[in-house]
């Protein structure tokens, strides 16, 4: 009787680990892999090859939905239209997808879907959705499972007039409407039963992780609940688009299952309350978070910008922040909830964000640790203070950051632009602020004593060997140069004899090769539109900056032209003066109207065709053809060229050996196209 009481008590506990949308006491960390129109950077490859370098850091990984939505132009995925048998994306092809999966799994990563359920699209008329067989099962949408309410009446009245009559389904949508695609009816049990099979393919065959569920808001939201519980994914997370505390909670708590949330939800409430502390310099009390709730810490995944609220372009500005993005982050690092760093603030500042994560483990921070917002507020900066399991954290963010005095028995361990960072002396560990990872040139590693042990000394060896009383000693604040080549430092506090806390950095040091400055040209054929006039609206991609003459709508006039492989192309060329430079364009007919959907991140010789496709906003589609247009582009035969050993990707990542996966490279101040 014994054994079965234990069989069922374990299988209970099981069963509630299962249930639950968001681990408890988890200490990781979570990137989100894109930014909007991402393609390259973003592209499955591209983000394979930074898994050793992302590994010590983030322990998920968000990326876009992964699936085919259109063959004519590119798409971030929220058209979503394949679920099953299409994955040729804009970010790379199926092989591509299940390898970065399987790479980032070994490395202890996991792989977060971005999971669209909400609608669907479909391929030639209002309710055509694909027919895909899965494992010798065929799953098929019929018009009979979009709501009756679907486009605030438009699918209906569309419906009404097919020759035979078109029937929807007889349930309105339990969440809001969006127009453009079919809202699902996720009463439908045939929906269910395809939803229910999708997700389980996820899992179970690409092998992800758990699901960021998109616009949320469209269904209720009981139907998480029953997907994650068929699914049970490691870790799900809601988009529930609203800065109301409560309406967030709410969600959540409709999610229940047998009474516990099956899903955590993206804490909109404390982003807001983030940028609004920017906005006031640092100096107004912050409004509650998800995260300011002991009951909800746990289901709380916080930001501080993502591709919704992100800068795009000079006309889809958003809701950016646009300072102190730094300070932000660092806000958020040192809190409760789990947080969830933006791509384009890990490629801004990766060694800042690398110390701040550190920091946040030397502590032992995690979702369910108890913070303490508004600590402090003095003129220009605000105080939170995070009690760890392994010692307390104090952040202060602000213009006047370094004005806060704590209180006695904390030591600063990380400073940076409008932040500061002091862990308890009782936390009794040796800190180092320089990350381990890769460098150009040397570096120097700052090392602190944080202890309330008295006469407490740093060791440290340089060698990989573990430190001793008879190792070198440093007091308290010295800082170590890191020599070229490969180091591995490791740092313990002696107290009397004994060697206590020792922690280890590895760096990978070598000589900069400095990057030169290169020119592209951006080729439009107009051919198919017959279009008269031609201007080329230009920004950089990372910054934004205004790269047209009067940096006024509707940009440059383009006249130059060449005639190439038989076509006439308008041609302007820009400047990449910086490794990690991209240029961003819309294309317009001089008036403004009619124009192009945006360009995103060329950085290369760019052939690109206006089509006589459209998108939902009736911009022109356009198609890159430079593949099919011979550039000039040195293609590297191994035996035949003596190439430098350092190499760089387009995005700036440093090689020490010739890449293996094919691209665009800089080798020896050269474009180098690697087949």
């Amino acid at each position: 009787m014994k054994k079965i009481y234990t069989t069922l008590v374990a299988l209970m506990a099981s069963l509630s680990m299962q249930a639950q949308g968001w681990p408890a006491n988890y200490n990781g960390v979570m990137l989100q892999g894109f930014y909007w129109n991402s393609y390259r950077a973003s592209r499955w490859s591209n983000l394979e090859a930074q898994a050793d370098d992302l590994a010590p850091y983030f322990n998920l990984v968000w990326i876009p939905q992964s699936a085919n939505c259109t063959s004519s132009e590119r798409s971030m995925g929220y058209n979503d239209l394949y679920w099953f048998s299409n994955y040729n994306s804009s970010f790379g092809n199926e092989a591509q997808l299940r390898s970065m999966i399987k790479t980032f799994k070994s490395k202890g990563i996991g792989t977060i879907a971005d999971v669209v359920i909400n609608h669907r699209n479909t391929l030639t008329s209002w309710t055509d959705f694909p027919v895909e067989t899965y494992k010798g099962v065929t799953y098929k949408m019929y018009s009979t499972d979009i709501c009756s309410n679907d486009d605030n009446g438009k699918t209906l009245a569309w419906a009404n007039k097919q020759t035979p009559k078109v029937r929807l389904s007889s349930n309105k949508d339990t969440g809001d409407s969006w127009d453009g695609m079919r809202d699902l009816d996720h009463n439908s049990s045939n929906v269910q039963t395809v939803v229910k099979a999708y997700l389980d393919m996820l899992l179970n065959d690409f092998g992800y992780a758990g699901f960021r569920y998109d616009m949320v808001k469209g269904y209720a939201g009981k139907f998480t609940g029953i997907y994650n519980t068929a699914a049970k994914p490691g870790f799900s997370v809601g988009e529930y688009l609203d800065g109301n505390v409560s309406k967030v909670t709410t969600w959540i708590n409709a999610t229940k299952v047998n009474g516990t949330p099956t899903s955590a939800a993206f804490d909109f409430p404390i982003r807001y309350a983030v940028r609004d502390l920017i906005k006031s310099n640092w100096g107004s009390k912050a409004k509650d978070g998800l995260i300011s709730n002991t009951s909800y810490r746990q289901y709380a995944v916080t930001f501080v910008e993502n591709h919704d609220t992100e800068y795009r372009s000079s006309d889809k500005q958003q809701d950016p922040i646009r300072k102190d993005t730094l300070a932000a982050n660092a806000y958020i690092l040192a809190s409760c909830g789990t947080p969830c760093v933006f791509y384009k603030h890990w490629q801004a500042y990766p060694t800042d964000i690398k110390k701040m994560i550190n920091a946040r483990h030397i502590a032992g921070i995690t979702n369910t640790s108890n913070t303490t917002f508004n600590v402090k507020m003095g003129l220009n900066y605000n105080v939170l203070k995070t009690e760890g399991s392994k010692g307390t954290l104090y952040a202060v963010m602000g213009t006047n950051a370094n004005n806060y005095t704590p209180q006695y028995g904390y030591t600063e361990i990380l400073r940076g632009y409008h932040y500061r960072y002091l862990l308890s002396n009782s936390s009794n560990v040796a800190w180092i602020d320089l990350p381990s990872g890769h460098y150009d040139d040397v570096q120097k590693a700052r090392l602190t004593a944080v202890s309330n042990k008295q006469g407490a000394q740093l060791v440290y060896t340089t060698d990989g060997t573990e430190p001793t009383a008879k190792s070198r000693k440093a007091v308290s604040g010295t800082e170590i140069d890191i020599p070229m080549g490969t180091t591995t430092l490791k740092v313990g506090l002696l107290t009397g004899s004994t060697v206590l806390a020792v922690t280890t950095r590895t760096y990978d040091i070598s000589k900069p090769e400095a990057f030169t400055p290169y020119d592209i040209n951006v080729y439009v054929n107009v051919d198919q539109v017959g279009w008269k006039s031609l201007n080329f609206w230009a920004w950089e991609s990372q910054s934004g900056t205004n790269l047209t003459t009067k940096g006024i709508w509707p940009g440059d006039a383009v006249t130059a032209t060449k005639t190439i492989a038989g076509k006439k192309w308008y041609y302007k060329t820009y400047s990449i003066a910086k490794r990690n430079d991209m240029v961003s364009l819309v294309l317009n007919t001089g008036t403004g109207k009619p124009q192009t959907i945006d360009i995103s991140n060329l950085d290369k010789d760019t052939y690109i065709e206006i089509t006589t496709d459209k998108d939902g906003q009736g911009y022109y589609n356009v198609k890159d053809v430079t593949d099919q247009i011979s550039t000039g582009v040195n293609v590297l035969t191994v035996d035949k060229q003596k190439a430098s050993t350092i190499w760089y990707d387009l995005q700036g990542r440093r090689y020490n050996q010739r890449p293996t996966l094919p691209g665009v490279y800089i080798n020896g101040g050269k474009k180098i196209m690697i087949r």
